[in-house]
């Protein structure tokens, strides 16, 4: 089983780390910290509705555990997703992943 679990926004993804497995089909998640890398910056170009980061696809992030959030359960469904209780998508990884996209 997979140690993480990434939450998969419309097109941001935020980290989860698994923290106890119940059953094949429940497990229980926690919410992890990511603090953007400062060694990379957003390089913007006027576009869009103000500007497109021509970067993003490079973007670092500093990933940690956070024992003080809440543990939420996910459940596997039948289309492949883990979801929670109020719908959020999971898909679970061998690594940590967050993503913002700048151009949304």
């Amino acid at each position: 089983m997979e140690k993480f679990a990434n939450e998969i926004g419309y097109s941001d993804i935020l980290p989860y780390e698994v923290v106890k497995v119940i059953s094949e089909k429940t497990l229980e998640v926690r919410c992890m910290g990511a603090v953007i890398d400062p060694s990379w910056k957003p390089e913007m170009a006027v576009g869009g509705f103000m500007a497109h980061c021509t970067n993003q696809n490079e973007q670092k992030w500093s990933i940690t555990s956070q024992p003080c959030n809440p543990v939420v359960r996910i459940r596997l469904h039948k289309d492949g997703y883990w979801r929670s209780k109020d719908g959020s998508k999971f898909r679970l990884s061998d690594k940590p992943c967050m993503y913002y996209d700048y151009n949304f």
